[in-house]
């Protein structure tokens, strides 16, 4: 039982302000939580060319991540405690990797209202996800699109890799891109092989032609 008096007034103005801080925490961590499901699923809807859908649920992410970072606002200790920064790098992922599949400008932070480490790493694991699309563009043998997003994911690359900035500020963008590298380099050697499979295939075809030729 608390008696003095101010005693009193502190443990009411903590009771409140945690009271506060932990509904817009808990709110805001199911929204992320959200968010982060329609991200993954508007990705999933762009590899299956289905860019109505994929769309759609972008923006299902991006209503519930903006009312997350408006319920945060207020309190930037529980704001930068990870999770929201989660979803804001899903988000920016989601976006990213949409655009670029569909032929679009790499939508900016400031569009998509992310903080910049976030948006560095989306932008880092949206060219991983190209890859995914690269291998589907060599099944349909269109190499010539595969070449142009390899370029894509090369430019991402070397953008990334000329951020040397401490951890602390980029957010362990230094991990996505050392993974980045490790997907680019594999994506190089499959489309090599489908184009060199491809050149010796039409190479077959003439010397084929040539012959049916000579023997009429």
């Amino acid at each position: 039982m608390i008696e003095v008096p101010e005693l009193k007034v502190i443990f009411q103005f903590a009771h409140e302000s945690f009271e506060r801080e932990n509904h817009a925490r808990e709110e805001a961590l199911s929204l992320a939580r959200e968010s982060i499901r329609f991200s993954a699923n508007s990705i999933r809807a762009a590899h299956r060319s289905d860019s109505k859908e994929a769309r759609r649920l972008l923006k299902e992410s991006e209503k519930r991540l903006r009312h997350a970072q408006e319920r945060l606002a207020p309190f930037p200790r529980i704001y930068f405690a990870g999770f929201l920064e989660d979803a804001e790098k899903e988000f920016a992922e989601a976006s990213i990797t949409i655009a670029i599949i569909e032929g679009k400008k790499i939508p900016l932070p400031q569009k998509l209202s992310t903080g910049l480490a976030p948006f560095l790493r989306g932008l880092g694991e949206a060219a991983s996800e190209v890859r995914r699309h690269i291998l589907d563009l060599i099944r349909h043998g269109e190499l010539s699109r595969g070449e142009e997003l390899l370029d894509v994911m090369d430019d991402i690359f070397y953008l990334l890799a000329s951020v040397d900035y401490p951890e602390a500020l980029t957010g362990g963008l230094r991990r996505t891109t050392d993974m980045l590298r490790s997907v680019l380099e594999r994506t190089r050697g499959d489309l090599t092989v489908a184009i060199r499979r491809q050149s010796l295939e039409k190479r077959i075809e003439e010397l084929e032609e040539k012959l049916e030729k000579k023997e009429n």
